[in-house]
């Protein structure tokens, strides 16, 4: 399962990072670095890296919840093989698209540094949410599930709102950006078959 394989490679390359200042610093996400130095790979390596246990642990809780969801769809739609590599295509150009405001905004700021999944993350539990709209979530500290699409449109909105405050050392940017990937990618992939969902849905 594919879910597996990102959530024991993140883990692996995070636990040594928290050991390994050098490696940490290294592979965080720093705008400055990419423009100034050339170090585009940290496009990417910064997904594999996480602030302390709790980050990381949250991100790989909500990846591993998921992505299995939604590996299932892809492999059923797709086939094993077209699936999993539209997959893997969902968690990478997640990890890509969800910093390109940031990068745009912080390109000229040596100070600004950023690490963790959830960017990438949020692609594959939005893609899980526009195939399963209806399926309920229990989200801490709300004691009763609620419908995904109903979490959804507040986490959306709540990741603007506080994007625009800016004070709590989170990217929340990073984390709309991400989750918007995640619905336009799959929306795209299976575009014909969510239409005539939504449209039966509505219908009712």
């Amino acid at each position: 399962m594919l879910t597996i394989v990102i959530v024991i490679i993140t883990a692996i390359v995070s636990v040594v990072a928290f050991n390994n200042r050098t490696v940490y610093f290294r592979l965080l996400f720093n705008a400055y670095q990419i423009r100034y130095d050339r170090q585009y790979w940290r496009f990417l390596s910064y997904a594999f890296v996480h602030a302390g246990w709790g980050h990381l642990l949250i991100n790989m809780l909500v990846l591993y919840s998921f992505g299995a969801n939604v590996e299932s769809h892809f492999a059923s739609y797709f086939g094993a093989t077209k699936g999993g590599a539209y997959f893997v295509m969902l968690y990478v150009f997640g990890i890509l698209f969800s910093t390109l405001v940031d990068y745009g905004r912080y390109k000229d700021d040596y100070n600004y540094n950023a690490v963790g999944a959830s960017g990438a993350v949020n692609a594959v539990l939005f893609a899980s949410i526009l195939l399963a709209p209806l399926s309920r979530l229990i989200i801490f500290p709300i004691p009763i599930p609620i419908p995904a699409w109903i979490f959804g449109l507040l986490y959306l909105g709540y990741s603007v709102y506080m994007s625009k405050r800016g004070n709590d050392n989170i990217g929340h940017s990073a984390h709309f950006w991400g989750a918007l990937f995640g619905l336009l990618f799959t929306f795209m992939l299976m575009r014909q078959d969510i239409i005539a969902f939504y449209s039966n849905l509505l219908a009712r």
